[in-house]
C-alpha cells in the first residue's frame, strides 16, 4: 500500500514536471535553452524538464485597458480632460512576447498621444459631435502602429470630456445667451404671427362686410326692379280694362261720369281746404273737358 501511494506521488511530480496544461484563455510561448521554440495552445502538452521553460503567457481573450485622463488643446485653443477605453486581443503570442516589450503599457501610451494628436485638429464642438470619427481615426492609428506587435485593436471609446472650469462658466454664459436670443425669436415670432392673424381676420371682416353691402344693394336694387315691373304690369292691366270697359255699351257715358266725378271731388276738397271761396276761372269750359273725354273714348273705340 505504502509502494503504491509512493508510486501515485513520483507519477504526479513527473507528470507536472514533463506535462503542462494551457487553460482555455491563455496561450504559453514555451523557449529551449533561452530560444523560442514553440506557442503552446490551449490543451495538454510535453516538456522537457531543465530544458524547456515557459517564458510568456499571454491572456487570448479581448482585452479592455483603461486610458487615464490626459489634458488635451483643441484646435480653438480650449483645455479639455481625455480620457477613454481601449480594446484590443493579442493574435500572435510570440509577436506579442518579442515584438515590443510590454503591448499593454504600449498600446495605452499610443493611444494617449494619438488622442492628444487628433483632438488637436478638432475644435471642442466637433469633439463632441464628431466623438464617433474620433474614436474610428485612434482605433486606425493605433491599429497600424501596432501591427508588429502581434495584437489587434479592436475599439477605443473616449469615455470623459472635461473642459476646465473657465470654460465651463463660458459655455454656461453662452448656452443661457443662446437660450434667451431663442426665446425673443420664439416671442417676436408669436407677435408677428398674431399681428398677421389680426391683419387677416380684420381683412376678412371688411371683406365679408362689402360682400354683405353690395348683395344688400343687389337685392334692394332686384326689389325695386321687381317692384317698378309689378307696377307696369298692373298699370298696363288697369289700362287694358279701362280700354276693353269703354268699348263695351255705355262704356264711355260711365268713363264720362266717373271724370266728372272725380273732378268734382277734387274741386271739392280743394275748396274745402281754402280759406276763401275759389271758383276756378276755367269752369266756363267744363264743357270742353267732357269734349275731352269723348274724344278719349273714341279712342279707345278705334
Amino acid at each position: 500500500m505504502v509502494y503504491i501511494t509512493l508510486l501515485i506521488l513520483v507519477l504526479m511530480f513527473l507528470a507536472k514536471i514533463f506535462f503542462v496544461i494551457v487553460p482555455m484563455r491563455e496561450s504559453f510561448v514555451v523557449e529551449r535553452l533561452g530560444k523560442f521554440r514553440t506557442v503552446f495552445e490551449p490543451g495538454l502538452h510535453l516538456i522537457i524538464p531543465f530544458i524547456d521553460r515557459i517564458a510568456y503567457r499571454h491572456e487570448i481573450r479581448e482585452q479592455v485597458f483603461d486610458i487615464p485622463a490626459q489634458h488635451c488643446i483643441t484646435k480653438d485653443n480650449i483645455q479639455v480632460e481625455i480620457d477613454g477605453l481601449v480594446y484590443l486581443k493579442v493574435m500572435d503570442p510570440k509577436l506579442a512576447s518579442y515584438g515590443i516589450g510590454d503591448y499593454r503599457l504600449a498600446a495605452i501610451n499610443l493611444a494617449q498621444t494619438t488622442m492628444r494628436s487628433e483632438v488637436g485638429k478638432l475644435s471642442l464642438g466637433e469633439i463632441f459631435s464628431e466623438r464617433e470619427t474620433l474614436n474610428e481615426t485612434i482605433v486606425r492609428e493605433i491599429d497600424e502602429a501596432s501591427e508588429s506587435w502581434g495584437i489587434k485593436m479592436f475599439r477605443y471609446e473616449v469615455a470623459n470630456i472635461a473642459p476646465s472650469e473657465h470654460v465651463v462658466k463660458t459655455l454656461e454664459k453662452q448656452m443661457v445667451a443662446e437660450r434667451d436670443r431663442r426665446a425673443e425669436i420664439t416671442l417676436a415670432t408669436a407677435e408677428k404671427e398674431a399681428k398677421i392673424n389680426i391683419s387677416e381676420g380684420e381683412r376678412q371682416e371688411s371683406i365679408n362686410h362689402s360682400v354683405g353691402e353690395r348683395q344688400r344693394r343687389i337685392n334692394i336694387a332686384e326689389g325695386r326692379a321687381q317692384e317698378i315691373s309689378l307696377l307696369a304690369d298692373a298699370q298696363s292691366q288697369g289700362i287694358a280694362m279701362v280700354a276693353e270697359a269703354i268699348n263695351k255699351p255705355g262704356g264711355d257715358k260711365a268713363i264720362k261720369m266717373r271724370l266728372v266725378d272725380q273732378f268734382v271731388g277734387e274741386l271739392g276738397r280743394i275748396m274745402d281746404g281754402s280759406d276763401i271761396s275759389v271758383l276756378p276761372s276755367e269752369m266756363a269750359r267744363v264743357k270742353g273737358i267732357f269734349e275731352g273725354v269723348d274724344q278719349v273714348s273714341k279712342t279707345f273705340k278705334n
